[in-house]
């Protein structure tokens, strides 16, 4: 393996390629310095666009041919991780379960990802990242209020509960496994993960702060302080004026006089304050109530597409994206440096 820079430079890692949430972790886990060999089927190499597969290089393996399962195993003699996708006993059938794993390397963190978990009544079941959350009781909380609920892209139960926290159990267990020497197997579950997410919620619904209609929340766009208005232009800008002072501070940037307005916490004023808030933003464009919310802390920020946030100024001065070869890449996160050194991109 080639030698790479970062903190997690030195660890080698083996990705057996799966889709989303793991090569998410891949990707992850190179970004911060991992030699991390990519192990997938021939012919099915990532297309040259996938951000998701970054940063390690791939050998072609048809796990089920015959030696396989071999080849796998004398990688993981000199890992220090493997990580799998597979639903429960597929890797073992496939002869690179955790046994047969640690049996070649008892230092080895072997990490494992699935939609349900490893055991229980839908642990064999199909599913993907809507499921997951829909399960977990998060997907049932996001949408608008007297709509159904709104998947939020995959980003909750795929990259959220399951890639992102599969690389933290993945180091956690590096970590652990370094003091005794003796290797740990890591069970990550995206519903699992996505119920981790979940815990302020939980916490405001138990404090009697949130309710389980959506849409009708302080986080959830129910309240006219935290959500999104159009502009004159048909773009939108959002809107977090959460805490009072940034919400004066919004009234005042808006020509709004409190005093005519219901109290921000009222939640039975809430209608009149959304409506007051949308007519006023819908007299400029995005762009120009950004200009004119510059510096006053009142927590309003244009909506940006895609294509534009790479070229927003405060984005391309921290190089938030990267170019790429097919255009733009969120740079690697997060960023280290030496005490007492610069954290901004050169």
């Amino acid at each position: 393996m080639t030698r790479r820079e970062g903190p997690l430079a030195g660890i080698q890692v083996v990705e057996l390629a799966g889709m989303g949430p793991g090569p998410f972790c891949g990707m992850v886990l190179a970004d911060l310095g991992a030699e991390v060999i990519r192990v997938e089927r021939p012919g099915a190499a990532a297309p040259p666009a996938d951000i998701l597969a970054r940063g390690r290089r791939t050998v072609a393996l048809d796990l089920k041919a015959p030696g396989a399962a071999d080849a796998v195993l004398d990688l993981v003699a000199g890992a220090d991780a493997l990580f799998e996708g597979f639903r429960p006993g597929v890797a073992e059938r496939l002869g690179v379960g955790p046994d047969a794993c640690l049996a070649r390397n008892p230092r080895l963190v072997y990490g494992r990802m699935t939609g349900y978990g490893q055991d229980g009544p839908l642990a064999q079941a199909a599913g993907h990242d809507i499921n997951y959350i829909a399960l977990a009781g998060a997907l049932d909380a996001i949408g608008t209020a007297g709509g159904p609920p709104v998947p939020p892209l995959n980003l909750v139960g795929d990259f959220g509960g399951g890639g992102m926290l599969l690389a933290v159990g993945l180091l956690a267990a590096l970590l652990q496994a370094r003091a005794p020497g003796e290797g740990r197997v890591v069970d990550v579950a995206m519903v699992d993960g996505t119920a981790t997410l979940m815990a302020m919620q939980l916490s405001l619904r138990a404090q009697g702060l949130l309710d389980d209609a959506r849409g009708t929340n302080i986080l959830d766009g129910g309240a006219p302080f935290y959500r999104t208005y159009g502009t004159a232009d048909d773009r939108h800008v959002a809107v977090g004026a959460i805490e009072p002072q940034f919400y004066a501070a919004l009234l005042d940037g808006l020509g709004l006089d409190p005093a005519t307005l219901p109290d921000q916490y009222d939640r039975a004023g809430w209608p009149v304050i959304e409506a007051a808030l949308a007519a006023a933003f819908a007299t400029r464009t995005r762009d120009d109530w950004e200009a004119h919310f510059a510096g006053r802390d009142a927590c309003v920020s244009p909506v940006l597409t895609l294509a534009e946030a790479p070229e927003h100024p405060h984005l391309r001065h921290r190089a938030t994206y990267v170019p790429g070869d097919h255009g733009p890449e969120p740079a690697p996160a997060p960023r280290f440096a030496a005490a007492g050194a610069s954290l901004v991109a050169s």
